[in-house]
């Protein structure tokens, strides 16, 4: 079995100690450092699959960090560690181009499974996804819901699209503006995406039954969810 590599970025010994031990027993490869410093040095060396980056390290901002790392290393999948909870956090290192954001203090169940769905969404897309009653071939562009087939627009297919391949982790505003409407000008006031994720929903959900794929995260974006 081909062991995924995983570099973990923390000034706190103890969290390095604890996470290399714990994550290597879910045989994952794991290489740790206490500075960005020396990490950016091991993104070479060690050429991890997955980062966990702290956000607050004493030579370097976790943010402008993720910034550099998503412009120069882009397969790179990054989670971020940090004990700021803030949305307005949250945000920043999301539209920074992190993968996830895990906040201190944390289980390392909790860890572990956010870890594997970012390695899970990594992998190529398929042609056809199945999600519960919902099929959604990409390739024919076609979505059936409980064995009956849904008429969308095009940019509504793209929507849903963007949001299954993304599927388990929020996908912010800025990241739909610019996936979906890169060459039209969107203000911030404006409410496009919104009905866009109206019209979306009430083709394919049906929530009188608890049958609901799009969760709101307020302040931040939109969630596929699988269950």
């Amino acid at each position: 079995m081909i062991k995924h590599k995983i570099l973990i970025i923390d000034d706190d010994t103890d969290i390095l100690t604890v996470l290399k031990a714990n994550l290597e027993l879910y045989e994952f490869d794991v290489a740790v450092s206490d500075s960005w410093t020396e990490g950016q040095i091991m993104l070479d060396a060690f050429k991890p699959d997955l980062l966990l980056l702290d956000i607050m390290l004493p030579d370097g901002d976790g943010f402008k960090i993720c910034r550099f790392i998503r412009k120069n290393y882009p397969k790179l999948l990054i989670v971020l560690l940090t004990a700021k909870d803030k949305i307005s956090d949250k945000v920043a290192g999301l539209e920074g181009g992190a993968d996830d954001y895990v906040v201190k203090p944390f289980e390392t169940i909790e860890l572990i499974a956010r870890i594997r769905a970012c390695l899970r969404r990594s992998k190529p897309a398929q042609d056809k996804v199945t999600v519960r009653d919902m099929i959604v071939d990409f390739a024919k562009r076609t979505v059936v819901v409980r064995q009956k087939e849904v008429i969308l627009t095009p940019k509504e297919f793209e929507l849903l699209k963007l949001l299954i391949l993304h599927m388990g982790r929020v996908v912010t505003r800025e990241e739909i503006k610019k996936a979906l409407w890169k060459e039209s000008k969107i203000y911030s006031w404006s409410r496009v995406i919104d009905v866009h994720i109206q019209h979306l929903r009430q083709k394919i959900e049906d929530k009188s039954v608890g049958y609901e794929f799009i969760v709101t995260i307020p302040g931040v974006g939109y969630m596929f969810i699988e269950g």
